[in-house]
Formats: C-alpha cells, structure tokens, sequence
C-alpha cells in the first residue's frame, strides 16, 4: 500500500473525523433542546422532594382571572373569602383556623401582596411553587388559597402531622427543617411560628363562637 506523504489527509480519515465531528454536534444539540425544555420546579424552600405534590388537583383550581382585579386586603378580604379558606381547608383535612392564621401572618389578607424574595397573594406563593401547583395566577384569590391549602397539607404530610415542622418548612423551607432537624434557629423563622399560632387561637376560638374577627 502507498504511503500519504504529501501532508493532507486521508479521504477514508477525512470522512471518519467529520462523521466524529456530527456526532459530537448532534449529542451537544440533543443536549440543550432537554435542558432548555426540562421544566424546573422551584419551591417556596427550593425543596427537591416537593415535586411528589399531587398535581392533579390542580384541574380543579379556580379559572384564572384578569390582572385588573383590584387590590383587596384586611377586613373586607378576609370576609369576602371566609367561606371559601373554610371549604377548602375542609377539603384537604386541615383545621380553618390556621389557614386563615397563616393567611393574615403571610400578607395580611392582601389579595396584591409581593413579598422581597417574590412570594405573592393572600398565601405567598412562590413562583415555582405556584407553577407546581397549578396555579396560574397567584393574584387570583381563589388560586392561591387552593395552592396555600394544598402545599401546607403536603408539608404537614411530610413532617408526620407536625404544623410546627410545616409552618417552619413554609417559612424557612422544608431543607433548612431536615438540615437542622427541627425548627431552624432563624429568628424569622421562630417569630413566624409564634405569630400565626397566636393568630391561630384567635380564629379558633372565633369560629367556635360563629364569629369573623380578628
């Protein structure tokens, strides 16, 4: 056989390294069509495991709304929706009283609220989460209840019924309770917690009495 001495390269080796070179552009292409339509789900706690929350029930969510509801917020808004946290706490087995006690330590009851981090409405709901959820406008009171409800109840489910762990795991996020095994030493965190379980009493023992006030 005759040596290739003139320094160009072979046909046969020619077409060996560009059929390398598209296989390497196809793998890189493949690649980054996954990553760029993987869906990334970022929780109020950037919590891994949260993405075992039951989707489905996100059919059953109110219809989205438009963004020109006005902001509504405190007393009016806690009467207006008071039957609506009622049932939907009711629906997913947790006690009223502290759906609403969250409610009023989250925002105040205001349907607008946008906190730093980006958390928004009545239960501050972060985007990831509300997407998770299903909820498609975290402004529409109604969504945002039936999100709130369904994430607090995945967190009370998580932390073997403890509201204390969930609360913690709402506020501080649900790897800062497992780092920390128990209530994190944040400050915010602790105040969270003595905050809405003070709010907690009141609204129990106003529903007790067939009251709506705070």
């Amino acid at each position: 056989m005759k040596k290739h001495v003139d320094g160009k390269m072979k046909p046969e080796k020619k077409t060996n390294y560009i059929l390398q070179l598209l296989t390497i552009g196809c793998i890189c292409l493949i690649f980054i069509i996954l990553m760029i339509s993987g869906v990334v789900f970022v929780s109020n706690d950037d919590d891994p495991n949260a993405a075992s929350l039951k989707i489905a029930e996100a059919a059953s969510l109110p219809p989205k709304t438009e963004r020109s509801v006005p902001s509504i917020s405190g007393r009016k808004a806690e009467q207006l929706y008071h039957k609506f946290i009622i049932e939907t706490a009711k629906h997913h087995q947790v006690d009223p009283a502290l759906i609403k006690a969250i409610i009023m330590a989250e925002s105040g009851y205001n349907t607008r609220a946008i906190s730093k981090r980006g958390a928004k409405g009545l239960m501050q709901l972060m985007p990831g989460t509300a997407r998770s959820l299903g909820v498609e406008d975290s402004f529409n009171p109604h969504q945002n209840i039936a999100g709130g409800v369904q994430y607090f109840k995945y967190l009370v489910n998580r932390f073997n019924g403890s509201v204390e762990l969930a609360l913690a795991a709402y506020n501080a996020g649900s790897r800062n309770v497992l780092n920390y095994n128990g209530v994190p030493p944040f400050k915010a965190t602790q105040f969270y917690i003595q905050k809405v379980l003070r709010y907690y009493h009141i609204y129990k023992k106003d529903l007790a009495e067939g009251t709506n006030n705070v």
